[in-house]
């Protein structure tokens, strides 16, 4: 058995929201949208990485995922994120932090996503 990626699926309320984060903010690219359906969804790219986002109210109050991403650089991401979106860091892990584990991480959410960031 081979697998070669994980797609993970995101509801929004309003897809415009996780537009926000993951295009402006994280600077993901739009590889196809479909809005004009019963349930309007995006598929979003950037190195490697592939997610999915789906506007459903109902899925949306249900389900509040938490992602890693693994970076080679997070001063840079931190310098990045925080220089553009810094309402959107998490007030727990709102610095660059060395944690016990020996990965340096920081934390942003929005009001359905929260994504940690994380060097070994």
């Amino acid at each position: 058995m081979n697998f070669t990626k994980l797609v993970p699926s995101v509801f929004y309320t309003d897809l415009s929201d996780g537009l926000k984060l993951f295009v402006d903010c994280l600077q993901f690219v739009i590889a196809h949208k479909d809005l004009n359906t019963s349930q309007p969804f995006c598929v979003l790219r950037k190195d490697g990485i592939s997610i999915m986002l789906f506007q459903d109210a109902a899925l949306a109050k249900e389900h509040y995922p938490e992602l890693r991403l693994v970076t080679e650089n997070i001063e840079e991401v931190y310098s990045t994120v925080a220089a553009s979106h810094p309402h959107l860091l998490h007030p727990n892990l709102d610095k660059v932090t060395l944690r016990p584990w020996g990965a340096k991480e920081f934390a942003i959410a929005d009001q359905q996503v929260g994504i940690r960031f994380q060097q070994w």
